[in-house]
């Protein structure tokens, strides 16, 4: 059984509790014998199922306010149980996130019934095959065309690419250069112009694409704030879904240490439990305190957003690359000490190896939440001469 204890510190509230048991439970009676065999299938599954439970309304707000530390206790929860299920849910908020802060009230009143309760699946379209996480340097255009907008150029990586219903889409709309130029768009598959260039396939299965835009036009309407924006509005969603990336490592943490505690204390060598070797006990020491350390820098950033911050840049930065780092740690630990069956497929553990690593790659690499971090620790310094 997980440590729960963290329910009880000071950031959370009694919904919160609430809604972790009602998830825990839901997990349980759904999730245990999941197939993962058609990884396309299974999500439009799960998107569909986590819907009519009720727990995608908590993915997007047609009021712009969202609650981060339950979208954290979500991602928590269901990567612990099954990483195909945080992806699901993940998604739902990080593709409408945009239409949540930045839609106009008919874009939310389209958009968001159909994705909170799981009948539209979402995705997030900002890299591009050449420019990654430089996403002020993107190249795709957005040229306007009278009432309409003109889309050309790709993009790479994005997650439900070829089974979403509706892509939030950054393109350069304006003559400025590098962040000013961006605008943000609602895309629907249907359009001409618009086509799944290549699928994308990954250690742990999910749903990716690149797309392809060929003199694709959209509505003038589609476009979510104003021109130029889309930086603005990239950034926006980032800082709020970025601490929700921590979470879902910290998920993935928690299950490898809940797993490596059952294997260390009921398997025997030299005739006594494995966890009484004192290296063995370091390990799990370790492995614990990562995840502990992880957890609060992960709920302090989302309770800081909650608690009315206009930006979390520095505390969702430190807990994503915290979380996710220390995860891959903690995984890796997990492994060794499940020897030879740590590695072999199918097993929890082998499952959590390859799922973690790209969390610490999506969403800004760790790398670059290094440099975010040492930037604001040197403005603060400015700040304080």
């Amino acid at each position: 059984m997980a440590d729960k204890s963290f329910l009880n510190w000071p950031f959370l509230e009694v919904r919160h509790r609430a809604l972790s048991e009602a998830l825990e439970a839901w997990c349980e009676a759904n999730l245990k014998d999941l197939d993962h065999a058609d990884t396309d299938e299974t999500c439009r599954h799960l998107v569909r199922i986590l819907g009519q439970a009720g727990f995608l309304q908590h993915s997007a707000s047609a009021d712009g306010v969202l609650d981060v530390r339950s979208l954290c206790i979500l991602r928590e929860t269901l990567a612990r149980h099954d990483g195909l299920a945080d992806f699901s849910f993940a998604m739902q908020g990080l593709g409408t996130g945009a239409i949540s802060l930045f839609g106009t009230q008919d874009q939310k009143e389209q958009w968001l019934p159909l994705t909170r309760s799981g009948r539209a699946i979402s995705a997030f379209a900002l890299t591009e095959p050449a420019s990654g996480s430089d996403v002020a340097n993107s190249t795709m255009t957005a040229t306007k065309d009278g009432d309409h907008y003109v889309l050309n150029g790709e993009k790479t990586w994005i997650s439900n690419g070829g089974i979403a219903d509706v892509y939030t889409l950054f393109a350069r709309s304006e003559e400025a250069p590098g962040a000013k130029g961006l605008s943000a768009f609602i895309v629907t598959p249907d359009l001409p112009g618009f086509a799944i260039k290549e699928r994308l396939e990954t250690i742990a299965p999910h749903p990716l694409a690149t797309l392809e835009f060929t003199e694709c036009r959209v509505p003038a309407s589609a476009m979510l704030g104003t021109p130029g924006q889309g930086f603005k509005i990239a950034m926006s969603v980032l800082d709020v879904f970025r601490t929700t990336v921590a979470a879902a490592a910290l998920g993935f943490a928690r299950r490898a240490l809940e797993e490596a505690i059952a294997r260390v204390t009921t398997r025997q060598i030299q005739g006594a439990a494995l966890f009484d070797l004192q290296m063995v006990q370091g390990h799990i020491a370790d492995m614990a305190l990562d995840v502990d350390a992880s957890a609060l820098l992960v709920y302090r950033a989302a309770w800081a957003k909650d608690s009315g911050a206009a930006r979390v840049t520095r505390e969702a930065a430190m807990a994503k690359l915290f979380a996710t780092d220390h995860a891959q740690l903690v995984i890796d630990k997990a492994v060794q000490l499940f020897g030879g069956d740590g590695v072999r497929s199918g097993t929890v553990v082998e499952s959590l190896y390859r799922e973690i690593r790209a969390l610490r790659i999506y969403e800004g690499a760790s790398d670059v939440q290094k440099i975010i971090i040492a930037r604001q620790a040197l403005d603060r310094a400015k700040g304080d001469t």
